[in-house]
Order: C-alpha cells, then sequence, then structure tokens
C-alpha cells in the first residue's frame, strides 16, 4: 500500500504528489483526505501532507527505498472527495500551489504546527550538554535564544555528527470540554448505598436515584445535573469520591452567539418574487446559474430563505454567501429564525476555537445551511442543493493574498459538482455578470418593486463646489443637518456614510507643504485622535502626531481632509443631543463588535449611524428614512477602471438603506462631482441605463466584461532589482505571446512602495487566447527561480484592485 501525498511546501518543484509507504499499523487507517506527517528532504525534516491518493501497484522497476508515513494527524477524512476534486482545479486556475488551497479549506486551528528540536545523538563535553542543553538530550531550537557562539558550536556539532536537527508536527486544533458525569455502580449496588444513608441525606439521595435513571456509559454534563437536581459541586465530587459515579471529558462546542432568535415562518411573495421562485424550484437538480437582480427593499433575502427551504425539504444542504462580516449579525438572524440549530455561521470574526466548531458541526452533518463570508465558500457541506452569493458584485469576494480566487467561481464549481442551482443576488450586479445575463448564459430574475410598494427614496445632490466659496469647514452641510435634526424631532434614524476611517486623511505643513509620510509605504499617515496618533494603514506604523514640521521646523501644522472620528466629534458639537454609533475598522476590530453595535442602533440607542463601506449595504432598519453620503467622490480618482461602477454601486447601495418600512425614505448625497455620469444615474436610481453606457466605455476601453485581465507583479527590498525583473518579464512574455494579447506596462503600482518592498506590475488584455495559460504556467516556474534572491511575483487573474 503507497500514499500519494501533498506535502506542505509551497513551491512550483513540489506541486504535486509525492509517494510513501504506509507502515503496517497504519494500512488499515489511513485513506484519502487525511492529513499525516511525511519525512521530507534531506534530513530528519517532518512536515505535514494530505492523503490524495491510494496505489496497489509497483512503481514501475523504482528501485530505491521509499520513505514511510511518520505519523496520522487525523482519525478519518477532513478534506472530502469533492474538495480534493476542487483543490486540483483551483490551484491550476488560480495559479496558486495545491497545498495553499487545501490550507485555505480549513479553520485556521488546523495547520499545522511546526516546532523544531535538537537532538543529541552522540556524547558532548560538559560546557555544551549544560550551558546548551542544560543538561537534557533535546531542547527546543530557537536561533533567536542562542549566541552567535553557540550556534557556531552547534554548526560543528552537526557536521560532525554528534547533534540532529528533528521537526515535530501537531495540529492545533483542541476540543472544548467540560466535566460529565457517569456511573460507576449497577442499578442495585446504588440502592443498597441509598438504603445506609442518612435520613437527613437529601441531596445524595436524589443524586444516586438519578444515577440509577442512567444507562451504562452514559454521560450527562456536571452543570446540567447541578442545575436539573438543585445539587451543590460538593454533593457531585462526593460522590465521585466515593466510587458511586465517575467523571468524563464531554466534548461541548463553543457558541459564536449568545443571541436568542424567535423562530418566524415564510412571508407571503409578491408576484415577481414568486416568479423568481418558480423558476429557481424549476431548476433543482441543475447547475443553472441565477442572475437575481432587484432594487435594495425588494425581498431577494425572502426568496433566497424560500429557496433554501425547498432544497432542505428534499434532503439537501444550502450555502449562503455575504461578502462582509459586518453584513452577518443581520442575515445569520435571519436565516437562524427560518432554519434554527441547522444553522452554522464561518467568517472571520469568529474566534479560531468557535470557528473550528462550527467548522465540525457542517463536516458532522450536524448543520445543513451554512452561511458566512468568502472562505464559507469552502464549508464541508455534502448534497448541496442550492448556492447563494448576495452582494454577488463586492470586491471582496475576491481573495487579494495568496490563493487569489474569486467566490463567485468556486461557487460555480461546486453548482457544477453537485447540479445545484446557483443564485447571484444584488440590486447593483458586477458588469461581468450582467453581461452574462445579457447573453443568456445566466439567467436573469428581476426584482422591480419594494415589497412595501414605497417608492425608492428622493436622492438630493448637495454641491460641493459651492460650499468651498465660504471659509467655513463643515463635513455635515447645512441642509443635511437641518434633515437630521427634523428626523430626530421625529424618533426617526439617520445613517452617514464616509468612505475614510480615522481622523483625517492627511497632515500637512501650511509653511513648506510637507505631508508626513509612512516611513516604510509611499502613502500619507492618517490621523487618529482617539491614540493621539498618526497611522499608516497598509503596513500598520504607528507613530505620535507633530507638533512642528519635520523639514522646515514650522508650527504650522494642519489637518486635512475627513474622516470617521473627525465627522463624530463635528455631529457632538453641532448636534449636542444628537447620539451616534461610529462604525468603521477601529470601531469594530473586537470580536463581536459588528453585532453588538448594530444591535445598539437598531434597539434605538442612537440616532445616527455614521461609519465607512460597510454599513452601505445590507442593513435592514425600518425607521432609518435619512441617509447622507458625506464624500461621494472619493472612489472616482482611483486609478482602476472599475471606480465609476464602484461609486455607481456604492451611492446606490447607500441610498437603499432609507425607506424600508411603512416611512419614506430622503437620501443626500455631497459630491464636489455632480454631473458625473455615475452619481447622475445613482440619483436616478437607473442601473439599466447606468450599465449600458459604461458597457461602452469598457469595449472602447478593451476591459471585462469583454476583454480578461491578468495582473502580474513582482516586488523586492531594492527597487532597480524589481524594475528590472519586470522589464526582462515584459520582453519574455512580448516574444512568448501574439499580437492578440495586450501588454500594458511595467509600470510602478499606483501605491509604488508598501513595507519597504517597491511593486512593479504588467497588465495583459486579451480574448480567447489558449496560450496564455501555458505562459503563465512556465512564468510561475520563473517567479520560484528568483524568489532566492528575495523577489516576489505573483499572477493575479481577473484583478479587483490595480492599486
Amino acid at each position: 500500500m503507497l500514499a500519494q501525498v501533498v506535502v506542505d511546501v509551497p513551491t512550483r518543484q513540489t506541486n504535486q504528489p509525492y509517494t510513501y509507504a504506509i507502515p503496517e499499523e497504519l494500512r488499515q487507517y489511513v485513506v484519502v483526505g487525511m492529513r499525516v506527517v511525511v519525512p521530507f528532504g534531506q534530513g530528519a525534516r517532518k512536515v505535514q501532507g494530505f492523503v490524495v491518493g491510494l496505489l496497489t501497484t509497483d512503481l514501475n522497476g523504482f528501485d530505491g527505498e521509499l520513505k514511510a508515513i511518520s505519523q496520522i494527524l487525523d482519525l478519518y477524512p477532513i478534506v472530502n472527495a469533492e474538495l480534493l476534486k476542487l483543490s486540483d482545479w483551483l490551484a491550476n486556475w488560480t495559479f496558486s500551489f495545491r497545498i495553499s488551497i487545501l490550507q485555505a479549506m480549513l479553520p485556521n486551528v488546523m495547520r499545522a504546527k511546526y516546532t523544531r528540536y535538537l537532538q543529541l545523538v552522540d556524547e558532548v563535553d560538559d560546557e555544551i550538554l549544560y550551558g546548551i542543553f542544560h543538561g537534557q538530550e533535546r531542547i527546543i531550537f530557537d536561533e533567536n535564544t542562542l549566541t552567535a557562539t553557540s550556534l557556531a558550536q552547534l554548526a560543528k556539532l552537526r557536521r560532525n555528527k554528534q547533534v540532529v536537527v528533528t521537526y515535530e508536527v501537531t495540529s492545533k486544533a483542541k476540543v472544548k470540554t467540560e466535566s460529565g458525569i457517569q456511573t460507576s455502580l449497577s442499578f442495585e449496588q446504588l440502592e443498597d448505598i441509598k438504603l445506609g444513608l442518612r435520613a437527613n441525606a437529601k441531596q445524595q439521595n436524589k443524586l444516586l436515584s438519578y444515577l440509577q435513571t442512567l444507562e451504562p456509559g452514559e454521560v450527562v454534563s456536571q452543570h446540567q445535573l447541578r442545575d436539573r437536581l438543585a445539587l451543590s459541586n460538593a454533593v457531585i465530587n462526593t460522590a465521585v469520591r466515593q466510587g458511586w459515579a465517575s467523571k468524563q471529558p464531554i466534548e461541548i462546542y463553543r457558541q459564536p452567539s449568545k443571541t436568542i432568535v424567535q423562530p418566524d415562518q415564510p412571508k407571503v411573495l409578491h408576484s415577481q418574487q414568486a416568479k423568481a421562485l418558480q423558476k429557481i424550484k424549476a431548476a433543482s437538480g441543475t447547475p443553472t446559474t441565477f442572475l437575481l437582480e432587484g432594487v435594495t427593499g425588494s425581498g431577494k433575502t425572502e426568496v433566497y430563505l424560500q429557496a433554501i427551504d425547498y432544497e432542505l425539504q428534499h434532503g439537501k444542504t444550502a450555502l449562503m454567501l455575504v461578502p462582509e462580516i459586518s453584513l452577518t449579525p443581520q442575515m445569520m438572524h435571519r436565516v437562524k429564525k427560518r432554519f434554527g440549530t441547522k444553522v452554522a455561521v464561518l467568517h472571520s470574526g469568529l474566534s479560531a476555537g468557535e470557528r473550528f466548531d462550527e467548522w465540525r458541526r457542517i463536516e458532522r452533518r450536524e448543520a445543513t445551511v451554512v452561511i458566512g463570508a468568502r472562505s464559507a465558500i469552502f464549508a464541508p457541506l455534502e448534497n448541496i442543493g442550492i448556492i447563494i452569493m448576495d452582494e454577488e458584485h463586492e470586491a471582496s469576494y475576491k481573495q487579494d493574498e495568496n490563493p487569489r480566487y474569486h467566490a463567485r467561481d468556486v461557487a460555480k464549481w461546486r453548482s457544477a459538482y453537485y447540479n445545484a442551482p446557483l443564485i447571484l443576488g444584488s440590486a447593483t450586479p458586477s458588469l461581468e455578470s450582467r453581461a452574462r445575463a445579457q447573453k443568456g448564459v445566466y439567467q436573469l430574475l428581476m426584482l422591480t418593486e419594494r415589497i412595501n410598494q414605497q417608492a425608492l427614496p428622493e436622492v438630493k445632490l448637495i454641491d460641493l463646489r459651492q460650499k468651498i466659496m465660504h471659509a467655513k469647514e463643515q463635513s455635515v452641510a447645512d441642509e443635511l443637518l437641518v434633515a437630521i435634526k427634523e428626523r430626530m424631532a421625529q424618533h426617526e434614524q439617520s445613517v452617514l456614510l464616509l468612505n475614510r476611517r480615522g481622523f483625517s486623511s492627511f497632515v500637512m505643513c501650511r509653511d513648506c507643504g510637507l505631508v508626513v509620510q509612512c516611513p516604510n509605504c509611499d502613502i500619507g499617515l492618517t490621523l487618529h485622535m482617539d491614540t493621539k496618533t498618526l497611522k499608516c494603514h497598509y503596513c500598520g506604523h504607528e507613530e505620535a502626531i507633530p507638533t512642528q514640521c519635520p523639514n522646515c521646523r514650522s508650527k504650522a501644522i494642519k489637518y486635512y481632509g475627513t474622516g470617521t472620528q473627525k465627522v463624530e466629534i463635528e455631529l457632538q458639537k453641532l448636534l449636542p443631543t444628537a447620539r451616534v454609533i461610529r462604525m468603521d475598522l477601529d470601531t469594530t476590530s473586537k470580536k463581536g463588535a459588528h453585532e453588538k453595535l448594530l444591535k445598539a442602533f437598531g434597539n434605538h440607542e442612537a440616532d445616527i449611524l455614521l461609519g465607512t463601506q460597510m454599513i452601505a449595504k445590507g442593513l435592514d432598519f425600518p425607521d432609518v428614512t435619512l441617509v447622507g453620503v458625506l464624500n461621494a467622490d472619493t472612489g472616482l480618482g482611483i486609478p482602476d477602471f472599475r471606480a465609476s461602477e464602484r461609486t455607481f454601486q456604492l451611492l446606490t447601495q447607500v441610498a437603499g438603506r432609507a425607506g424600508r418600512a411603512d416611512k419614506p425614505g430622503t437620501v443626500f448625497i455631497q459630491t464636489y462631482n455632480p454631473t458625473h455620469y455615475a452619481i447622475k444615474m445613482a440619483q436616478a436610481h437607473d442601473y439599466e441605463k447606468f450599465y449600458r453606457y459604461e458597457m461602452q466605455i469598457r469595449h472602447l476601453a478593451k476591459y471585462a466584461p469583454y476583454y480578461f485581465t491578468i495582473k502580474i507583479q513582482a516586488s523586492h527590498a531594492d527597487e532597480r532589482t524589481a524594475a528590472l525583473m519586470m522589464t526582462k518579464i515584459g520582453q519574455w512574455l512580448r516574444q512568448r505571446l501574439t499580437a492578440e494579447v495586450t501588454i500594458l506596462g511595467p509600470t510602478p503600482r499606483s501605491i509604488a512602495r508598501i513595507k519597504n518592498r517597491f511593486y512593479y506590475q504588467i497588465i495583459l488584455k486579451y480574448q480567447n487566447v489558449p496560450i496564455v495559460e501555458q505562459v503563465m504556467q512556465e512564468l510561475q516556474l520563473i517567479a520560484q527561480a528568483n524568489s532566492r534572491n528575495g523577489m516576489q511575483l505573483i499572477i493575479d487573474r481577473e484583478p479587483l484592485n490595480f492599486m
């Protein structure tokens, strides 16, 4: 018996299964999908690996000695057959290593923990034995705790084969347990003990009677036993000491949310919802992709829930994605109200233990509905009946780090594997999805009316160019302030969107014009008044606010721009009685903060919800009748061909937060570009017109959805090295690719330096050119060869970020 193992060594050269012998004692346990520990390379290095296949044939004349699996890390397969096939496809699709995909499929705590040890194998003198090894034969090898002299001595010992470096691989996954109680005696033995008790030993008598009701081997939670019988821990511990009962650990799940939800019933659908649901039901058992385009408040979520219910009734499971964890609390509550304990939640806001427990509930088939953010697309569900991506246009569905997958691509693959319908829902679909629906690749379902029959909110533009004429600096225009006061008087609520966190965008000297920059990145530092510091939002660098200019020593330091923190302080001055909740990355960094803040707002503990993009979509509060966008232009100046699309989507989505119940809504958009087509069409809620206009621009510029794009990016600590490498790659690409492929660059990235690394990039634009795939595979080999000198090269298919 031989095992095919993908090892935890992410390089191009090791991106294939290796064959290992299975020791006799492990043969009946090793199965495909299990993690194992194997020796790899020279010496005693041990690494984790995934068993992806088993062989029973010989190795075609191979006469060497096969290395054997050292140990197993699991007692059962943790990656099923479907996910193994998915990992193979996705590795090729994303130009990633298969081990990186397999690791991404698991909770962080299930990734391997490696510990290096120094092991003495021969005698050494006492100075080394006690000075370095502290009299032990094996110690943890940590270079940071050893002097240069000690490291030199160890190097000599290793050459003389007196010491070896060994590796131990362990799993960080820990199961949470609590004390459980089981009887140690038979019914008759317990009865004899009861007869010998004192008359006033009522609690002991009660406990013994309960123990008599337990089956042999049955374990009951100690705290439940204590609460159920009103017993003290002392009585239970006495029973254990007397030998009447024994303690056993019981595995319990960590609970991501302590909130108790009340069950609800399916709602009556209006005609458009009913038609959409009927078409989805009719496609059950087929890999049909639907684009559910519905205006904000049109009831897309209810269609999702009833489609899920239909599949559950037919014995299937369901997977639902939301783009950000800020949307998870409200959506989770709606899904849990409908499906109760069948629901599991997966997102980065959970603790490592909670995520591990939710993953195990899914893997054990105790949960049949999964809701979560991007990585939940890898949930170990089987027999999937439906997959849903809410707000499918959101860029957060694309991972910016390796492996650079888009959840929509994975959803399509899993939809095809299980013959399950895929629903892509949005009020403002991505142009790529809308174009596919236009061509009939997706089925288009339209919801053009709000479920409450209310009109979409009136949108008013505030021209900030006129405000510049006045000396007064104010983040919130007077018209918007008046509207907020009116809502407060009527006990209604307002939402204010500012697309920036912190206090201001940058700090500048008014005398010499110096902008305080991050020392590691080519970007200005952001002021944070709560910590009285300047922070870099790219590398995390932090420093004190300067009292004088570091360049000219002037004290004319001024804060420019506006951040959420600054607006909050302004609102407190302008509206002293207003209660404000601020939601941005700073206020939501703690676990459970999203849910806590949104719950407080929903309970009317605040009049104004002020926040960044995380409040722009998905939130549903019946008393929100006013929305204000404080800086509509922030995204328009970004050097990205999707800038207008993202601005339109953001404005349309946040406008949809107003007037979702019985009260009409109003939206104010503050802008320096009131005539820009994205802003004018968002004002009119006219997605169709925007789609047609933007598609013409994309066609002329040869961008998606008419062309595919690939971003090739190199970085190095030395700018000249990075530039030279990309110049060579550009020349190599022009020799290998045909004229049908447009090659843009190489050019420095918009923010050319981050974390003291310099970035250069090349953009490829092409239509159907099969050789591109082959050339990218070859480029991976070049990247691997150059990684030894500190060069990092990435290949990003269909990038959503060109910054």
